[in-house]
C-alpha cells in the first residue's frame, strides 16, 4: 500500500517522463518506486505500437536517466532505474492495450462477475469484439471488470507449410 507522498511522487515522475517518451514513439504504461534498504527501485514500463525492443529499452533508458538527472523529482536519495516492456502479465485497461494485442487470446471477466475467453478480432476505442468459439462478440470496454491476454504455449497456426 501506498502513501500519498508516494503516489504524488509516482505521478510527478510519470508527468516528467510522459512527453520526452512520446517523442520516442513509447507510451509509459507504469511507474513504480519500491524502497530497497537505503535506495530505491524506479521502474518505468514502456510500450508502442508493434512491441518493445531491447534497443527501445536502452533508448528509453537513457532518455529517463537524462530527464531525471535535469529535474529533483527524485530528491537526494540514491535510486536504481529499471525500464521495461509492459509485459503479458498485466492487464488490458485503455483501448491502445487491446488493440496492441489483436489476434491474442483474451480472458476478461466482466462487470456483471461472468467470464469470457476469446481472440481479439478488431478493436476501437469504446469496445472489442472477441472470436468466442467461432462466434464474434462484441464488448464495451465499460463492461470489462478486468481483462488478461493467456499465454499460448502450442497455438496452432492457421497458415498451411507448403
Amino acid at each position: 500500500m501506498s502513501t500519498p507522498r508516494q503516489d504524488a511522487t509516482r505521478d510527478r515522475i510519470e508527468a516528467e517522463l510522459v512527453d520526452p517518451l512520446s517523442v520516442m514513439g513509447l507510451d509509459v504504461e507504469a511507474v513504480e518506486v519500491t524502497p530497497a534498504g537505503k535506495r530505491r527501485v524506479l521502474r518505468v514500463a514502456v510500450d508502442k505500437d508493434g512491441g518493445v525492443t531491447l534497443d527501445d529499452v536502452a533508448d528509453a533508458t537513457r532518455e529517463v536517466s537524462r530527464v531525471l538527472d535535469e529535474s529533483d523529482v527524485m530528491g537526494e536519495m540514491p535510486y536504481t532505474l529499471e525500464v521495461t516492456s509492459r509485459g503479458v502479465d498485466r492487464p488490458l485497461t485503455l483501448p491502445r492495450h487491446w488493440r496492441r494485442n489483436s489476434d491474442r487470446l483474451v480472458k476478461a471477466t466482466l462487470a456483471d462477475g461472468t467470464t469470457v475467453t476469446g481472440r481479439i478480432t478488431d478493436s476501437s476505442q469504446a469496445s472489442v469484439t472477441l472470436d468466442v468459439s467461432g462466434e464474434m462478440h462484441e464488448v464495451a470496454y465499460a463492461d470489462v471488470a478486468k481483462a488478461f491476454v493467456q499465454v499460448e504455449f502450442n497455438r496452432k497456426s492457421e497458415k498451411k507449410d507448403d
